[in-house]
This record gives structure tokens, C-alpha cells and sequence, in this order.
């Protein structure tokens, strides 16, 4: 048979996946978060080449529940805490819909008008959330890691190397580039600076505060020393939302250095850029408005489905510098609007992303996102009350936003191998908690000690689930084979946790 499934067919098993989609967020809380099991699983399960005739839709269907659902991570169950948190949500499920359906590729303004011009909007809206000034141009990307490299290209244009139409390779006249980020940075600026030809070495961490805060003089001397070399710095990258701990770089003292250094900045605010939302937490932000590049992801929390990223610059011009390419099949197309987001990026073939974040947008509206991006800050606060309150556990990093970066203590030893002794006890319990399935933590390593870390930015976790996840972190730190390594075994006065 030609042609797609037939009509009822499809009507059929589009009416039994949104009743599977409906129940599975209703009964998400009841699911094991993640189950035991080994790589190959999965495809051991599957045919090892495609059927030769074809599958009843139903079967497909019967297959994905039993075969693919339980050897997933479930991000969206209310104790998923690991990363981010989740940002799954109702009307960004909805949006995924509709623009799997519509399938339309919004590269340039004729070849789909409203999602360029909803993109616009959407981009529009956040610009005026984040309190970022008219002037920043924004593009829709998928990641922040792909953003970042964009930001970083446009920064390359900006110098005097015509490294668009020379390259990098066979050039002798070319300085050795620096970008500078904290050690506390997303791993993604290195990638971006492997990808750009700058080289991963040519990516200079520089030392964090008490805070976990860049270093301003550092930063200082590594461009003072760099220049006296012959380096040329391109970069300085600041992050408002560390990956680790969710610290904020000193942004105001970063730009006013780089603006007399004159050296592009850009700002990573992927996750943290949503506090800007919140009038209390504006302050947080202040400076970003005098970058020259800022990538905020409502994918992390502003409860867009993955993925969504946003890049805002000052210098668009750079960027169509650097990958407007419109060959002749396109040059017509091109030539009907001002705006073809084609022209701000590498891919040619765009998807029509910007539909579930103004679904997300409209439904919740600003006074909604701020409410629950304010929940899941009280939440990480009740949280870190609780490990502040026990006598077994320690915070490692200050709770702004919704991170909780803590670890438990091991009392006080004889021996040199404390610290040891302490991470590997950190290590064990995250592993033995995410065993269980009914919990999900990630872990870090922040001045050299290991720290469990809890995020909260799933709008469908409340303090039920987050008193279960601390009572069930306690119980698999006390069934750690030695219980004379926890402080409270020493200690009579020691708090229950209630």
C-alpha cells in the first residue's frame, strides 16, 4: 500500500497515544524513575535489521511501551533531580504536537511566514522578561552549547582575521586566540573553541572565589600575561547559573573590563537567566545588558520543552557575516523579508520551535512562570534547611536559585584519607539512592569535594516529593555499611529529620 496509514488507522492510534500521554503525566510520580540494566539491552530486544514487511501501527505502539518506556530516564517524575530538573509541561507537550504535524521548516520568511514571525514574537516576549535592552537581537537555537559557539563565531568576525573567507589553516599571520571562562564554566565553551579552530588549550580557566564566583583579578592578570605574549584575546565567557553550583560571576566589574579591554563578552545564563523574572531576583542580572552576546535556554526553566535555546547579541550583523550563505535555489525566497533566521546560524533546515514556547508563554503567562520559578526556589531553600538541620549532611554552596549542592560528613578520623573516605561515601550514596528508582540525583565535585546536588524545576514537584527524596537520601546514607563514619553515631543530640 502507497501512501500513509489509512485514516482510521492513524485517527486510532493518535486517540490511544493521547490517552497514553495524558495517563503517563497523571501517574509519573508512580513510575520507577530509572531501571536497572546494562548497555545492549535495548537493542538486543529489537530486530537487528529493519522488518522486511510492515508492522501494525498497533504493534509499534504495544513494542514502545514494552520494550522502550521502561529503559528510560523518566526526567518528568517529581523526583527526577538530577541536572536541571525537568521542564516538560502540558502546553509545551501540546506545542510539540502541532509542530510535528504542521512539519514546516522555518529557514526563511516565505517558506513559512508565521513561524518566522512567531519566533520574532516569542523572542520579543523573553527579551522583554529578561529586562534586556531593544537592541539585542535574539535567535532560536537548540541548545546552549550550539549558542555559545555562535556567539563565539560572531566574536571571531569581530577581529581583523577574515577568517570566514581565509580559514585558519596555512596561515602564518595569524595570533594565537584566547577565551577566558571561571572553572566553574560549562564545558561547552571548549567544545565551541575545538569546533571554531581556536584549540582546547586555548580556552583559559580561571579561578573562582569562596563563592565559586570567576576571579576578577585573576581574570585581569591571565589577559595582562596573554597579551604580553602575543596572544589576542577574543572572549571573556560569564555565567549567571553555574553548571556545578548555580554561582553568578561578578557580571558589572567582567563587562566594565572587557569593555575597556575591548573584548567581546558573553554571558552564560542558560539556566540562570530565568531569575530575572523575579523583581527579587533582577539583581542577579545586573550587568548582562552591557554584553555583547547572552544565551538564556527556557528549555531549563522556563518550562519549554527540550529543546529551545535562545542567543540575544547586539552585533546580528556578525553573525549574517559569518553563515549567510543563500544559494540561487533559495536567493528568491531570501529576498522577501528582512528577517531569514537561515542567516544567523549553520543549519539550513530549521524546526518550528518557537510554537511550543508561545504556547508554554501564553498559557502560563509571566505572572505564572515567575509564581512557579518562585516555588522552586522555596523549595531548594526548604531543602537546604533540612541539611542544614541535620547533623549527618553539610552545604558546599550558597542556594540562590533552585540548586542544592550538599554532601554527608564523615566524623572526624585518625587518618589522612578523610576527604577520601568522605567522597566515596558521596559517590556511593547518590548511586544506591538513583538504584532505588524512586529518586534522582547527580553529583559534583566543588573544591575538590565530592557534593550531592538537587535541582528543582519540575512544575509537578512539591514538598511531598521533596521531604521523600531527603528522607530516602537519610536512609541510604544509614544503611552505608559503617555507620560510625556519620557524625550523629557520635553524637547523642543529634536532630531527627521529621
Amino acid at each position: 500500500m502507497l501512501g500513509d496509514l489509512p485514516e482510521e488507522q492513524f485517527r486510532k492510534a493518535l486517540r490511544q497515544a493521547a490517552e497514553w500521554v495524558a495517563e503517563y503525566r497523571s501517574n509519573i510520580d508512580k513510575r520507577v524513575i530509572s531501571a536497572p540494566g546494562k548497555p545492549g539491552d535495548v537493542s538486543a530486544s529489537l530486530p537487528s535489521t529493519i522488518p522486511k514487511m510492515p508492522v501494525a501501527i498497533e504493534t509499534v505502539m504495544a513494542d514502545f511501551e514494552r520494550l522502550i518506556v521502561p529503559n528510560l530516564v523518566h526526567w518528568g517524575h517529581p523526583a527526577f533531580m538530577g541536572y536541571f530538573g525537568s521542564a516538560t509541561t502540558a502546553p509545551g507537550i501540546l506545542g510539540e504536537i502541532m509542530a510535528a504535524t504542521l512539519n514546516v521548516s522555518a529557514m526563511t520568511w516565505a517558506t513559512s511566514p508565521a513561524a518566522t514571525e512567531l519566533e520574532a514574537v516569542v523572542l520579543r516576549w523573553l527579551r522583554g522578561m529578561l529586562r534586556l535592552p531593544e537592541e539585542f537581537f535574539g535567535v532560536v537555537y537548540d541548545t546552549a552549547s550550539v549558542a555559545t559557539l555562535h556567539a563565539l563565531a560572531a566574536a571571531r568576525e569581530s577581529l581583523p582575521l577574515n577568517v570566514r573567507a581565509l580559514g585558519l589553516s596555512g596561515r602564518s599571520d595569524l595570533p594565537r586566540l584566547r577565551i577566558y571562562a571561571s572553572d566553574q564554566a560549562h564545558s561547552s565553551i571548549v567544545k565551541a573553541a575545538i569546533a571554531l579552530g581556536i584549540g582546547e588549550i586555548n580556552v583559559k580557566r580561571i579561578g573562582s572565589d569562596d563563592l565559586f564566583r570567576m576571579d576578577l583579578n585573576s581574570l585581569k592578570l591571565a589577559v595582562q600575561h596573554d597579551r604580553s605574549a602575543g596572544y589576542l584575546p577574543l572572549a571573556v565567557v560569564a555565567t549567571v547559573g553555574t553548571t556545578s553550583a548555580a554561582a553568578v560571576d561578578p557580571i558589572p566589574e567582567i563587562a566594565a573590563f572587557c569593555k575597556a579591554e575591548r573584548i567581546w563578552l558573553h554571558v552564560d545564563a542558560a539556566y540562570g537567566g530565568a531569575i530575572a523574572l523575579l523583581p527579587e531576583g533582577r539583581h542577579l542580572m545586573e550587568g548582562v545588558a552591557a554584553a555583547d552576546s547572552v544565551v538564556v535556554n527556557p528549555h531549563k526553566w522556563l518550562f519549554v520543552p527540550l529543546d529551545f535555546s535562545t542567543l540575544y547579541t547586539i552585533h546580528p550583523h556578525l553573525l549574517r557575516e559569518v553563515f549567510s550563505l543563500v544559494p540561487e535555489y533559495l536567493r528568491g525566497d531570501a529576498e522577501q523579508s528582512e528577517i531569514n533566521y537561515m542567516d544567523y546560524g549553520i543549519q539550513l533546515g530549521r524546526r518550528f520551535r518557537a510554537l511550543k514556547a508561545w504556547m508554554v508563554f501564553s498559557a502560563f503567562g509571566e505572572t505564572g512562570l515567575v509564581a512557579r520559578i518562585r516555588e522552586h526556589i522555596r523549595l531548594a531553600r526548604l531543602f537546604a534547611t533540612w541539611v542544614e538541620n541535620d547533623a549527618d549532611f553539610e552545604l558546599l554552596a550558597p542556594v540562590q536559585m533552585g540548586v542544592v549542592c550538599f554532601r554527608a560528613v564523615c566524623a572526624e578520623g585518625g587518618d589522612d584519607g578523610l576527604l577520601e573516605r568522605t567522597n566515596d561515601l558521596n559517590r556511593s550514596v547518590v548511586k544506591s539512592v538513583n538504584a532505588t528508582g524512586r529518586a534522582y540525583l547527580t553529583h559534583t565535585v566543588l573544591r575538590e569535594k565530592v557534593a550531592m546536588r538537587a535541582a528543582m524545576g519540575n512544575v509537578l514537584t512539591t514538598e511531598r516529593h521533596l521531604s521523600d527524596v531527603f528522607g530516602l537520601i537519610r536512609a541510604e546514607l544509614r544503611n552505608h555499611k559503617d555507620l560510625s563514619m556519620l557524625p550523629s553515631a557520635c553524637n547523642s543530640e543529634a536532630k531527627e529529620y521529621q
